[in-house]
């Protein structure tokens, strides 16, 4: 009996300690301005953001920068237009069909965060010597429909005389962010 008095107040010890140091683990985000940064998908093309909020730059400028990844830029407009996001990551595709649509709130692109699409063409085997007709007759993931991974794929294969749906097959039915 008293070897489980001594386990139990053991234990019960430890979990005290555990929960009088949990408080000191809390960010220190009093008198910060909270943003709500909603991004496309959690991609290598940010690593300067990622960066910088590790870094505590941010915070550094009074912002308590708060992340959700949308997978889609759909997504992303729909936390954008709801109002559970403050500024959105994506490309400017989802505002031109918010704006082609007519509503009256729609969300305004204001700065360019990278240079190019960031996708790029994978193969199962290795091929040193590609070139875009050996894409003829394949299958590639495309992205979502109306996105613009899939709309820049598109333009490629078309500059490269290839048909989407004829030469070469474009899948839109699996996500990109699984």
């Amino acid at each position: 009996m008293a070897w489980k008095f001594k386990v139990y107040a053991v234990l019960l010890l430890a979990i005290a300690l555990v929960l009088t140091m949990l408080p000191g683990c809390k960010k220190d985000t009093e008198g910060l301005t909270k943003v709500r940064l909603n991004e496309v998908t959690h991609s290598v093309f940010y690593a300067p953001l990622y960066v910088a909020v590790n870094l505590g730059l941010f915070a550094e400028e009074g912002i308590d920068l708060d992340f959700t990844t949308g997978q889609g830029a759909d997504h992303v407009m729909t936390a954008l237009l709801s109002g559970q996001a403050d500024i959105g990551f994506m490309g400017p595709e989802a505002s031109i069909y918010v704006y082609n649509q007519g509503q009256a709130d729609y969300a305004i692109n204001f700065a360019q965060l990278t240079q190019r699409d960031g996708s790029f063409l994978v193969a199962r085997e290795p091929m040193p010597d590609f070139t875009w007709e050996d894409v003829r007759g394949k299958s590639i993931i495309g992205g979502r429909p109306g996105g613009m991974p899939l709309m820049t794929l598109e333009y490629v294969l078309k500059n490269q005389g290839l048909i989407p749906g004829e030469d070469v097959e474009v899948l839109t039915h699996i996500q990109f962010a699984l």
